[in-house]
């Protein structure tokens, strides 16, 4: 077929598929370089020639439904945020069911990790079984994940925000001592659990394989911005003059508290890059929180130490901004699952390497903690209590104390804020190696931080983060363990 023909046809079509005919001529005697491109979801219509060579020229088309009917966007939306709401829901509910079921029989072990061992097994017996019905399982919760994976570290964050009421009483001498053990063990963690990954990983031989590309959740708006800064501003007023204007004080401050925890995260992640080097998101986000309880403090003659109490009140009837917040920790924890079936080979292949990993950097964490306190002359009692510093948030909160929990939180931001450029330095540069030692040594927030810059990794955090977390308490509930570490304080 000649040329010239080849240009007629073209023509025609993009006549019928626009409605005119097309505006310019094709250059004859070089054969068709330029397309026409029809824009829509997933669309991908007559794409000839070289990505340098094509035109700008775009097409819109709607979308179509089941039938060809034109689907306008204000329905897809609507459908979008009716999907997403109803598989998050979900998995709340199951969250809380599981809670209540547990506290009703008695069973220490936490509902969440349950929960997520339980769905990873069901998709992989469906998976087995029924791979499409599988599939279908974790797309259906997908918009869920991603809502959870956008605002993951938020859910980490009120245990920090309260901390200057957990750490008011400890003197400023052991106060330097136990943050020298959590840097310094931090980084002793992250090492050995970073590179028994690696040892391990050669001496079984594991055969590397790159992860699946795991989706990222979208920026935030300057709409969503301006929304929260609104609902800040107006509910900051409110609580200011009729402090029970909701019922409760803490129900009053919840809004503003709420509003000025989320505007620091999104600010902060706004950021570039080095400024986030200098002050993360997540320390912006506590910053944000802290500076809006001690504002309404002075307006309120209240007190700081007051505010704080409405932030986080572990009361049912009467939450705070906090309990808001920290509810989601059990559905973050089941919705780890997902990400765990999406990258389930991997985590077949290299379960030698990440149980062994978990296993030595435990040990390791609880001994070496013991002794370096006792080393450096840290009171017996404050050593015991940063013993669960190798555990997970999730674990702590319902296996210790308050201030042990903000412990554990407190070694989670310091990897949070430098785990991805201590990991480039020490060279564990693959996203599995990366996720173990992270997990191993940062828990919550280091997953956090490290999943929104790199997702491929979360998988191997989740599954690390979980059996560290099962580990560390079994071990510790074993008698002559305990005595043996008691023996090393001192």
């Amino acid at each position: 077929m000649s040329v010239a023909r080849l240009d007629k046809t073209a023509m025609k079509i993009s006549a019928d598929f626009n409605g005119n005919p097309a505006s310019h001529k094709w250059p004859q005697g070089r054969g068709i370089q330029t397309p026409i491109r029809a824009t829509g979801a997933g669309s991908r219509f007559l794409q000839v020639g070289h990505d340098e060579l094509r035109s700008h020229r775009r097409v819109p088309t709607k979308p179509m439904g089941a039938k060809g009917e034109n689907i306008p966007v204000r329905f897809q939306s609507v459908f979008g945020i009716m999907h997403l709401i109803i598989s998050l829901g979900i998995i709340l509910v199951m969250d809380k069911f599981l809670k209540r079921a547990f506290v009703a029989a008695a069973i220490k072990f936490p509902s969440a990790l349950f929960g997520m061992f339980c769905i990873f097994s069901i998709l992989m017996i469906l998976d087995s079984v029924v791979p499409s019905t599988a599939m279908s399982l974790v797309n259906f919760f997908e918009p869920a994940n991603m809502f959870i994976q956008r605002w993951l570290p938020l859910f980490y964050v009120p245990s920090l925000v309260v901390l200057p009421l957990t750490v008011k009483d400890i003197p400023a001498a052991s106060g330097i001592k136990i943050l020298f053990i959590l840097v310094g063990g931090w980084l002793a963690s992250l090492s050995v659990a970073g590179y028994t990954a690696i040892a391990v990983r050669k001496i079984v031989k594991t055969e590397t394989v790159s992860a699946e590309p795991m989706p990222k959740p979208s920026p935030f708006s300057q709409i969503e911005l301006w929304a929260w800064t609104g609902i800040f501003v107006s509910s900051f007023v409110l609580a200011v003059l009729y402090p029970t204007a909701l019922g409760t004080n803490a129900k009053t401050c919840l809004p503003f508290l709420l509003a000025a925890t989320v505007l620091g995260y999104m600010v902060g992640s706004r950021w570039q890059s080095d400024a986030k080097k200098a002050l993360h998101p997540i320390i912006c986000c506590i910053l944000s929180a802290d500076l809006s309880a001690l504002a309404y403090g002075y307006f309120s003659q209240s007190g700081l130490d007051a505010v704080l109490g409405y932030y986080l009140t572990k009361l049912s009837y009467n939450p705070g901004a906090g309990d808001i917040l920290m509810g989601f920790l059990g559905s973050v924890i089941i919705s780890f699952a997902f990400s765990m079936f999406k990258q389930r080979k991997l985590v077949k292949k290299h379960a030698s390497e990440i149980f062994s990993s978990v296993v030595i950097s435990t040990i390791f964490s609880l001994y070496s903690t013991a002794l370096v306190g006792r080393l450096i002359g840290l009171e017996p009692a404050l050593t015991i209590s940063i013993l669960p510093r190798c555990i997970t948030v999730a674990l702590a909160l319902s296996v210790v104390s308050f201030f042990e929990a903000a412990v554990v939180v407190l070694t989670g931001l310091i990897g949070a804020n430098f785990v991805q450029a201590m990991l480039n330095k020490l060279r564990l540069n693959d996203p599995i190696v990366r996720g173990i030692a992270t997990a191993s040594s940062s828990h919550g927030l280091g997953t956090a931080a490290l999943s929104v810059k790199e997702p491929e990794a979360l998988p191997f955090c989740a599954i690390t983060y979980a059996l560290t977390g099962i580990f560390g308490s079994l071990i510790c509930s074993v008698p002559a363990v305990r005595q043996s570490l008691v023996l090393v304080v001192g």
